[in-house]
């Protein structure tokens, strides 16, 4: 596990280029950092929290957000990974926010146990950018019709998009793919009805999020490598 004062100093590296990039970019408002904890342990967390070094953290996986999830810390929870419909009973009453919504089965779940719990679920729409096989999300010419779909779940609401953009070396194609998912952005502020808050854009991670912020808009960036260092996959 990363070292109190390597995590400190990471953190502060990444707002630094955090801020820089939306210098660039002229922009005036803030960008919240997502811890993504995926692979680290629970120690990890009490870490972040007693040291006040993060106000969000995300996991991929459900069963890690039950292994680490305590009601008295006081973090933003975010379920940032694929999400089984089965599963959305475990961690219902846990996330602030649901950044993989890609599916009406799944929609469908979400608003049955956001009913249960008496709540309002926020989530993101996740869109599959790059057409990758292997990654979910809606095609984003699937977003009008999905928007409507949504109708029907009156417990969801809609704050957002979110995208894992594919891990490139032609960086003006990124750029240029960024460009593209923020102006689909700017379109679901303009379709979606009133019982939906659009003021969330989740996109970059540790490879991009600099560009994410420039040229995408990104509002939130989740970012694991660059501050925790590399997940130990054989835990």
């Amino acid at each position: 596990m990363v070292e109190l004062e390597d995590l400190k100093k990471s953190i502060a590296e990444c707002q630094k280029k955090i801020d820089a990039a939306l210098k660039r970019a002229n922009r005036t408002d803030k960008v919240t950092l997502i811890g993504a904890t995926k692979l680290n342990p629970k120690e990890l967390i009490e870490m972040i929290q007693s040291n006040n070094l993060l106000t969000d953290v995300g996991e991929n996986h459900v069963q890690e957000i039950q292994e680490k999830y305590e009601s008295g810390l006081n973090l933003n929870w975010h379920m940032i990974g694929q999400l089984q419909s089965n599963k959305v009973k475990y961690i219902i009453d846990k996330v602030v926010l649901i950044h993989s919504l890609d599916r009406e089965s799944l929609a469908q779940e979400i608003n049955k146990q956001a009913i249960k719990h008496n709540k309002v679920m926020d989530c993101l729409i996740e869109v599959n950018m790059g057409s990758e096989i292997t990654k979910g999300g809606i095609a984003k010419e699937e977003l009008d019709s999905f928007m409507e779909m949504l109708d029907k779940y009156p417990n969801i609401r809609i704050r957002g998009l979110m995208s894992v953009l594919p891990n490139m070396e032609d960086k003006e194609a990124l750029k240029n793919m960024y460009i593209d998912f923020n102006h689909l952005y700017r379109h679901l502020q303009e379709i979606a009805k009133s019982n939906h808050k659009i003021d969330i854009l989740s996109c970059g991670m540790t490879n991009d999020y600099e560009l994410a912020i420039e040229y995408g808009g990104s509002t939130m960036v989740r970012l694991g490598r660059v501050l925790f260092g590399e997940r130990n996959y054989n835990k």
